[in-house]
């Protein structure tokens, strides 16, 4: 009987290790969202499939159930990517504004939104530039003065920003928020690239990380893309130079 006992509670103890109960509370002040249908969604063979959804009623919505392994998944209306977050066991709290997206509640949520708040912080500094850049002409400096500090400025705040990035993603490597944000900055590139500071992020991860069924995927069609791209850079460079040269004359008999 002891036996018996103790193997049911086992049984009951993996099982519990494996599956983790989730609850996400959503408050919205988007009034466009009311009564609409909200997905939680994850990436599987390059689609988005819905694992839970919830209408949107008076601003609040409510999912719940069970995850066995943490997801990097997305917020979707219909078909509009709203917002990332990560699928963990907890109490997750999603608040929606017209003008600001926040989780919190769980450990990989937290550290998600405190990157996105700082990464955001850093590109409206970005952004800000083009105020700057307008106000000195106001004031009558010389055009090549504000093109060399602005350039400056901008060198600067860009490399912060790579900096930044890539230590968040090398600090999260082992976990769904290394891949997740690598694929968050990559979305804004028109199509699949590799830049010089995605190069080094994937070159210098560990092989979790280049063994995402995403991040190989990605890398492959960027790689391929780029390839692509220098053939045709390479077609057009040949036709300039034919053209340029000079063409052999027909004499007349």
């Amino acid at each position: 009987m002891i036996k018996f006992y103790s193997s049911l509670l086992f049984i009951l103890l993996a099982f519990t290790s494996c599956s983790k109960s989730y609850k996400i509370t959503g408050v919205s002040s988007v009034s466009s969202l009311d009564g609409k249908k909200l997905f939680l969604k994850v990436a599987k063979n390059g689609q988005w499939v819905a694992v839970d959804s919830a209408e949107v009623v008076h601003g609040e919505f409510t999912m719940k159930g069970s995850v066995d392994s943490v997801q990097m998944v997305s917020l979707f209306m219909d078909d509009d990517n709203i917002m990332p977050m990560v699928l963990e066991g907890g109490n997750i709290d999603v608040s929606i504004s017209n003008t600001k997206l926040t989780v919190k509640g769980t450990p990989l949520n937290e550290k998600l939104y405190t990157f996105v708040d700082k990464k955001a912080s850093m590109d409206a500094r970005v952004a800000d530039l083009g105020h700057k850049e307008a106000k000195m002409i106001l004031d009558g400096v010389d055009p090549a003065e504000i093109n060399q500090i602005l350039t400056k400025e901008s060198d600067q705040l860009m490399n912060e920003i790579n900096v930044y990035v890539k230590s968040f993603i090398a600090e999260n490597y082992e976990n769904v928020l290394g891949p997740g944000v690598f694929l968050m900055i990559s979305s804004n590139l028109p199509y699949p690239l590799m830049t010089p500071a995605m190069e080094d992020m994937v070159k210098n991860a560990p092989d979790s990380f280049k063994n995402n069924p995403l991040i190989k995927e990605y890398v492959t069609k960027a790689h391929e893309n780029m390839q692509s791209i220098q053939e045709h850079q390479m077609m057009q460079q040949n036709e300039q130079q034919a053209a340029s040269m000079p063409q052999p004359t027909v004499a007349n008999n």
